[in-house]
């Protein structure tokens, strides 16, 4: 017991002798503390901004396109444009009752081909419910105001055809017997949507103005499922597609924007963790006499070498709490503005908004916090571990062999 109390004793002053020392750094610690509290910052910011991006995503997808799962026409491949001609049945009936409960909500695809001020444009036209709510498509507002064929497009689509609210478009397709047909559509509604895989050369109608089109009653490519539906395998020979697969997509984003934070985390802790190694070696150079005073009053090398090390570990815990003063607020401040994002990107199919708002995961931030602090006192304990292999003798005359 007595043991136990010497030891804490021991360490607590080893402690307070570190922390006294840092304090008398002066400038090289308040440059090291700031240099590695702005490197937490940046890294906090960078991770917030990507689970916030990624968590947004999936919402997204998920109200827009995926739904919480899927079944599949067994030729239905989402990846092949070419399955689309025969990707399409009949309803089963269990799926039939799923749809009468309101928890599913069927998707009829085909190809066809739209002429757009004189020149022609492929497209993929989708029939929907009007009266489903299962995804974000504002499928209610596919209104018949005359006999033209009422379709919503997005902003995308809108702008790819420059086409308006209001514009009436010639639209060619084949039914079910391979039967060249043509109508005129009416641009009732233009959507907005991050989701460019519901709006990028696609046309939303009425799937029962889609099933007179192609004489395809009753039949669907694809049947979207809610929360509520709880179905977790095929049905009626029907592949079902769980929300793990739908996402798949973002999770590959995820994982290459995970390649990329890692790189540049390593870039900055490279720097900031350099400024604590030399500080560390200059430090140890120019203290040999009172390291050699150290061993002098009794305390061994490798407490000599703890507390080195430990004094460069008292940077990063200074950075945790000056980066917790001025940090908090920027993020803060961070999290309500979020990252404006230029328009080209949406563009080219990203699902993201005007900006993007981060996300500050407790989890995530313990683990920057620790990893600082784990490198630290690594990087300090390898110029501080020469000082256990010296000769008392020289550590005494204040000479590091």
């Amino acid at each position: 017991m007595d043991g136990l109390k010497v030891n804490i004793t021991n360490n607590a002053m080893l402690i307070q002798t570190a922390f006294k020392n840092i304090i008398r750094g002066g400038k090289r610690t308040w440059l090291n503390v700031v240099v590695l509290s702005f490197v937490l910052v940046i890294m906090v910011a960078y991770n917030g901004l990507l689970d916030g991006w990624m968590e947004e995503s999936r919402r997204d997808t998920i109200d827009w396109e995926s739904g919480w799962s899927q079944l599949w026409h067994p030729k239905y491949d989402k990846y092949d444009i070419f399955t689309l001609q025969d990707a399409h049945g009949i309803i089963p009936k269990d799926i039939k009752r799923l749809i009468d409960n309101g928890v599913a909500t069927p998707i009829l695809v085909i190809q066809a081909s739209i002429y757009p001020h004189g020149r022609m444009q492929n497209i993929v036209l989708k029939g929907i419910n009007t009266e489903q709510n299962i995804l974000k498509i504002p499928s209610e507002k596919i209104k018949t105001e005359d006999e033209d064929i009422p379709a919503i497009i997005g902003t995308r689509m809108a702008k790819s055809t420059d086409l308006k609210q209001g514009d009436r478009i010639m639209i060619r397709w084949r039914d079910k017997n391979g039967v060249f047909d043509s109508r005129q559509l009416l641009i009732t509604h233009i959507f907005e949507t991050k989701i460019g895989s519901v709006d990028s050369d696609q046309i939303w109608i009425n799937i029962n103005d889609l099933y007179q089109m192609t004489g395809m009653g009753n039949e669907a490519t694809y049947i979207v499922l809610n929360k509520e539906a709880k179905i977790k395998s095929d049905l009626s020979g029907w592949k079902y597609k769980s929300d793990y697969f739908l996402l798949s997509d973002v999770r590959a984003m995820e994982k290459a924007e995970r390649v990329e934070s890692i790189i540049i985390f390593i870039i900055l802790l490279s720097l900031a963790l350099l400024a604590v190694y030399d500080t560390q070696t200059l430090s140890i150079f120019r203290r040999q006499k009172e390291i050699g005073t150290y061993v002098a009053l009794g305390m061994t090398p490798k407490k000599v070498t703890s507390l080195f090390t430990l004094e460069g570990t008292t940077y990063s815990v200074l950075a945790v709490l000056f980066a917790a003063i001025w940090g908090t607020p920027l993020l803060y401040l961070f999290a309500k503005t979020g990252l404006p994002m230029p328009e080209a990107y949406t563009n080219i199919g990203l699902p993201l908004g005007e900006a993007i708002y981060p996300v500050y995961k407790i989890t995530s931030l313990i683990k920057t916090i620790i990893l600082l602090i784990i490198l630290s006192a690594i990087i300090s304990y390898i110029p501080a571990q020469k000082i256990a292999k010296q000769n008392i003798v020289y550590a005494l005359k204040g000479k590091i062999n």
